[in-house]
């Protein structure tokens, strides 16, 4: 049961450690020539300002980079928590589409229930009956709204297909192929 998700872990985080190991050993040049850049930058401010004011300039100069880069990455953070409260909100809204779908969907029983557990109950039926048929286009605008709620049956079956664990020959599979030995 738990091999197929501990299997889907697996993939998941070999596949991000691989993508983060080429993306540094693409960055690995660059950081070195980086550093070269550095020295080579050093030396030149040490000849026209000397030592200790080449050494403070370099400093100062690293300290700006990283004050940038402090504030790059601050904006992209507050954007990816920016997107990630869209997400939260569109999520909240699916799930209570869904637990209105379920109340459209049990409503109707319920009442039937509650009606004809009530003394009378074949004769408020009756006069239930009547009071619907009154008001008949009513009742269909209600059933096509309670319509557009019904969950589809694609959407269960993605979710079950989510959950079972394949076989990757196929052999699971509920309707045998005839081309199968």
């Amino acid at each position: 049961m738990f091999a197929g998700l501990i299997h889907q872990a697996k993939s998941a985080i070999s596949g991000l450690v691989l993508k983060y190991v080429a993306r540094a050993s693409v960055a690995v040049p660059f950081v070195i020539a980086l550093g070269f850049a550095l020295a080579a930058i050093t030396v030149m401010l040490v000849e026209r300002f000397g030592h200790v004011m080449a050494y403070w300039l370099v400093a100062g100069g690293l300290a700006l980079i990283g004050i940038v880069a402090a504030i790059v990455v601050s904006v992209k953070e507050h954007e990816e928590e920016a997107a990630e409260q869209q997400a939260e909100r569109t999520d909240t809204q699916e799930v209570v589409s869904e637990a209105a779908a379920q109340a459209v969907v049990q409503t109707p029983i319920a009442l039937l229930g509650a009606l004809f557990s009530m003394p009378g109950g074949a004769a408020s039926a009756l006069s239930a009956a009547r009071l619907l048929g009154r008001n008949l286009p009513l009742v269909l605008l209600l059933v096509m709204i309670g319509a557009l709620f019904w969950p589809n049956r694609d959407d269960e079956s993605s979710q079950e297909g989510l959950d079972a664990v394949r076989r990757p020959n196929g052999s699971d599979d509920p309707m045998p192929s005839a081309l199968r030995h």
